[in-house]
């Protein structure tokens, strides 16, 4: 094998790795949160190089955060199986190589963001950073089973991102979704928690499935399965939604909360919860909800 070969493997190696300190899974869920919302705030179909220029910017202040997330916790990431493999824990990317990385996507996102859409998307951008690295990772996370609820609200902050660069304000059905995921977001990851309680206990990060048995987090998961439901429905009369949104609304939240429910009943009849079926299932929830978000303006009905 020629020098050059091997040089382009490393090459190629170090991009990955770089890569996935930005955790790619989570980005595909800011652009289930960030486009409809454009859609929604346009009434219809928004600016293609306004919703890419969105898209890019988010992009890199999610992967900024992500980073570092990834350097911040790159001690209890050792001592975990499910992040046992991240480029931090291998040695594929030193300490500070992910520390200047993360810095660099933090700039480029907010200048990128500040010229491309407006000053409102921009500090709304930079907020979003703050909050997931400081407040969840830095202060939240390993001191408190609330932790996800509070720190979530970094997840919140695409909605009002995608927003403000089309109307450059925040409006009520904007602060809906919001609060649409703030709700979703613990029942959506507390079942991970669940799967993965053993980690998490075995380097003393109090996530609820720790610090609770199987069944009291299923009941948490009920109530916040419903509030989030509950939510979606807000949203038809503040802003006028039409049939598709409102059937997607009650069928699919139908679908997560009845998903809910198997969790707790399983936990409380003692057998194995299956949190993971939860897990997923409010991924598509989120995903298919969006989806009508995003269609509902362009029907007439």
């Amino acid at each position: 094998m020629s020098d050059q070969t091997v040089g382009t493997q490393s090459l190629g190696r170090t991009v990955k790795a770089y890569v996935a300190l930005t955790k790619p899974r989570v980005l595909e869920l800011l652009l289930v949160s960030t486009v409809p919302v454009m859609f929604l705030a346009q009434g219809g179909l928004p600016d293609m190089w306004l919703v890419l220029a969105t898209v890019i910017g988010g992009s890199l202040s999610a992967g900024s955060a992500a980073a570092f997330n990834m350097y911040l916790d790159r001690d209890i990431d050792a001592h975990m199986h499910r992040t046992e493999n991240r480029p931090l824990v291998t040695g594929e990317i030193t300490p500070r190589g992910a520390l200047i990385f993360s810095w660099t996507l933090a700039v480029v996102s907010t200048v990128w963001l500040w010229f491309t859409t407006n000053w409102l998307a921009a500090t709304l951008s930079a907020g979003a950073i703050f909050f997931y690295v400081v407040i969840y990772t830095m202060i939240l996370k390993r001191r408190t089973e609330q932790n996800i609820v509070w720190g979530g609200i970094a997840g919140c902050f695409p909605v009002l991102i995608g927003w403000a660069a089309v109307t450059e304000s925040l409006d009520w059905p904007a602060f809906v979704l919001f609060l649409l995921i703030f709700l979703w977001t613990p029942p959506h990851y507390w079942p991970l928690s669940m799967k993965y309680r053993d980690d998490y206990e075995d380097v003393d990060v109090p996530m609820l499935g720790v610090t609770r048995n199987a069944s009291q987090v299923g009941l948490q998961v009920i109530l916040y399965a419903w509030a989030t439901v509950a939510c979606s429905l807000l949203l038809v009369p503040i802003a006028s939604m039409g049939l598709v949104y409102t059937v997607s609304a009650l069928v699919f939240g139908g679908w997560f909360i009845y998903e809910s429910h198997r969790l707790y009943n399983r936990a409380v009849r003692g057998t194995e919860p299956r949190p993971m079926r939860v897990f997923h299932a409010s991924i598509t929830y989120l995903t298919l909800i969006f989806v009508a978000v995003a269609v509902d303006p362009l029907l007439p009905f």
